[in-house]
């Protein structure tokens, strides 16, 4: 039996679910997001929705604990929203923004400019004597993270020295260089 699929989701005030046709709706003061889904259950009494699988089949057991992590990182979206953040670390990297483009100065002979969805927020800060940092919040997690990866993409971190785009808290494994 799948540990996450058979923990009940509840939802939280100001947030609505709707299940029609295999395709489930949550709305909430953030946004909408909508799922589609196959091969499972999904009961929704009084504030929880819990999800039940039809056999044991292997295809069955996956979708379970799948769709019901899906549904939980949805209501979280539309309630609470999600937020990435990315430090730009070397001599000069510089984040700017003007409305939904985003302006980076990573090291190379231009600047990357980068249009990013409506649906996320941008929002650049830069302290002096501090690394500059790329906040990202939006209601849909897998855009949050489909668009940090995309920035990040531009320079990854690299081992030696650090310098590059990581998330903030990553822990970067360092190598020795030549000397050791």
């Amino acid at each position: 039996m799948s540990r996450i699929g058979k923990n009940p989701i509840s939802i939280p005030e100001g947030v609505t679910v709707e299940v029609k046709d295999n395709v489930i709706t949550v709305k909430g003061k953030l946004g909408e997001l909508t799922q589609e889904y196959s091969g499972i259950e999904i009961k929704i009494e009084d504030a929880t929705i819990t999800l039940e699988r039809p056999s044991e089949k292997k295809e069955h057991k996956s979708k379970h604990g799948l769709y019901r992590a899906l549904i939980a990182s949805m209501i979280e979206g539309v309630s609470k929203g999600w937020t990435k953040e990315l430090e730009l670390v070397g001599v000069g990297y510089r984040a700017s923004n003007q409305g939904q483009k985003l302006d980076l100065a990573l090291g190379f002979s231009h600047n990357i400019v980068m249009d990013v969805a409506p649906e996320v927020k941008i929002e650049t800060i830069s302290e002096k004597g501090k690394n500059p940092i790329v906040k990202l919040t939006s209601h849909d997690k897998q855009l949050v993270g489909q668009v940090a990866a995309k920035i990040r993409g531009f320079r990854k971190p690299e081992p030696y020295k650090g310098k590059g785009v990581k998330f903030v808290g990553e822990e970067i494994r360092r190598k020795a260089g030549k000397s050791a």
